[in-house]
């Protein structure tokens, strides 16, 4: 045990000291390679073989960027502007529109009247009450009428009216451009009482079929408006008449009355024409117009010398019960109904007639009325040919 300690000692003294005298042995050695060197003066520093130079690293150098020019904007082109349309300004005049309505309620009632003065020509209006039988072929202008009437006897005491004619006739802002009229009546005349005696009427006034033309005008803020519309209608009359007459003289006849009438015309709907400014416009119902009369009048026929005669006669006339069978519809006002308030005015005829010969007789009359509208100021003359049998 003590022998195995003494060799472990003796093996590490060894080691020992063989390290401490490896420097020492290296070293001289190293000393002689630095004395024999002949290049120190460009000593190389990598003593194994020909090193290769220790690259440089050069960086790539940076790329210059390119820069492409910016496009220059276009200018926005400059917008132009729209111009602001002027609005146009609404109209006015609904009012007005709707007053025009009650204008085309009096051009019906004088429609009425006019339709009415017409046919008492062809009921003998400007002759004697009582005479012989005659006919008479008649025109008329002023109002265009052309015609036939006569009256036939009976009996003594009994005799019968009528006629018929074709007309034509305009009034403030109406036209009639066609109308056929059609009269009669049967009148009584108690003869056999003397010289001064009663007698009566009755009859009527038929006009089946008118074409008729009513004009419309109003006004508006930017400017009137006129419209012409076309319809259809028929008009009619039945009547009674109680008067009194005195022969005078064999030269002389007067006779006094009073009549009383009653009016119907029905109108065909419309609507307003096609135009180019009629912001207010209006349609038209069909309807029925109405009125009563009653005239009191007279009359006086005379013979001057043997060829000559003439006739006078005129009365005044009242309306009442008159209503308008006008329903309208009308743009800003709705339904439009007019209305007629009673009526007044004064009728006149008369009559010249020149006997050519023995039973022929040429005839001049005229008949008309006058008053305030809606009958107004109107005059219808025409010539006849009258024969007597």
């Amino acid at each position: 045990m003590m022998a195995n300690r003494i060799k472990g000692f003796i093996v590490s003294a060894a080691l020992t000291a063989g390290v401490l005298l490896t420097p020492m042995l290296i070293a001289p050695a190293s000393a002689q390679s630095l004395d024999d060197c002949t290049e120190c003066t460009n000593p190389n520093p990598n003593p194994s073989g020909s090193p290769s130079p220790t690259p440089t690293y050069s960086p790539s150098p940076a790329p210059t960027p390119t820069y492409s020019p910016s496009p220059t904007p276009s200018p926005s082109p400059t917008p132009i502007a729209s111009p602001t349309p002027t609005p146009t300004p609404s109209p006015t005049g609904a009012d007005s529109s709707a007053g025009s309505i009650n204008d085309l309620a009096k051009q019906r009632f004088n429609q009425m009247i006019t339709n009415r003065v017409l046919g008492t020509v062809l009921l003998g209006i400007n002759e004697q009450v009582n005479c012989g039988d005659c006919v008479s072929a008649f025109g008329s202008a002023g109002s265009f009428s052309a015609g036939i009437h006569g009256r036939k006897n009976l009996t003594a005491n009994l005799s019968l009216l009528a006629g018929i004619a074709y007309t034509h006739y305009s009034e403030g802002g109406y036209s009639v451009t066609a109308a056929p009229i059609g009269a009669f009546a049967l009148r009584y005349d108690f003869a056999d009482w003397g010289s001064s005696r009663p007698f009566f009427d009755i009859g009527a006034i038929l006009t089946p079929y008118e074409k008729i033309r009513y004009r419309r005008t109003y006004a508006t803020s930017l400017g009137a408006v006129s419209l012409d519309s076309h319809t259809t209608g028929d008009n009619y009359g039945v009547y009674g008449r109680a008067g009194w007459i005195s022969r005078l003289s064999p030269r002389d006849e007067v006779a006094a009355s009073v009549e009383v009438w009653q009016l119907w015309q029905r109108v065909k709907g419309y609507t307003d024409p096609a135009a180019a400014f009629n912001p207010f416009d209006a349609s038209i119902a069909g309807g029925t117009d109405k009125t009563n009369l009653v005239k009191i009048g007279g009359q006086w026929t005379h013979l001057f010398g043997n060829n000559v005669e003439a006739n006078i006669n005129g009365g005044f006339v009242q309306s009442f019960g008159t209503q308008s069978g006008i329903v309208a519809t009308v743009t800003g006002n709705g339904t439009v109904v007019p209305t007629i308030g009673n009526q007044g005015w004064f009728e006149y005829g008369g009559r010249l007639g020149f006997r050519i010969s023995k039973g022929w007789v040429a005839d001049l009359f005229v008949n008309g009325t006058a008053g305030p509208q809606p009958v107004g100021n109107t005059l219808h003359g025409g010539v006849g040919l009258r024969i007597t049998y």
